[in-house]
């Protein structure tokens, strides 16, 4: 089985965090945590940096790691690392490869079809 190693970035503001809804691929309509596949040579924080400016127009701060999920799905073995992020003053993201998104209060963090990986980092935000 292939495996990828992506990052995921918890972006948070106040106390609600930003999620993210795909829109391509086998995951697609599932939400999920804005990140992506890192590049050989880069640091977890430099991927996710790099991800999020390319998917979301945004420049982050990457904080504390969360967790390190590891999830097989039918066609590959993910191996997902997750941070808090906050936006570096006056940013607003922009969507530049998802279908839609929401900022979700925790309380509110079930009320979106995650994808069965990020399923796991919302349980380590609960």
């Amino acid at each position: 089985m292939k495996s990828i190693e992506v990052v995921a970035g918890v972006i948070t503001d106040g106390g609600r965090i930003f999620a993210t809804q795909r829109g391509y691929g086998d995951q697609k309509d599932g939400w999920e945590f804005p990140g992506g596949k890192m590049e050989p040579g880069e640091t977890p924080e430099q991927a996710l940096v790099r991800e999020l400016q390319e998917e979301l127009a945004i420049e982050v701060n990457v904080g504390e790691k969360i967790c390190t999920v590891e999830y097989d799905y039918p066609k590959f073995h993910l191996t997902m690392h997750c941070f808090y992020c906050s936006l570096a003053a006056g940013c607003k993201p922009k969507l530049l490869e998802h279908e839609d998104a929401k900022w979700l209060d925790r309380e509110n963090l079930n009320t979106v079809n995650w994808l069965p990986a990020d399923v796991e980092v919302v349980k380590h935000l609960l």
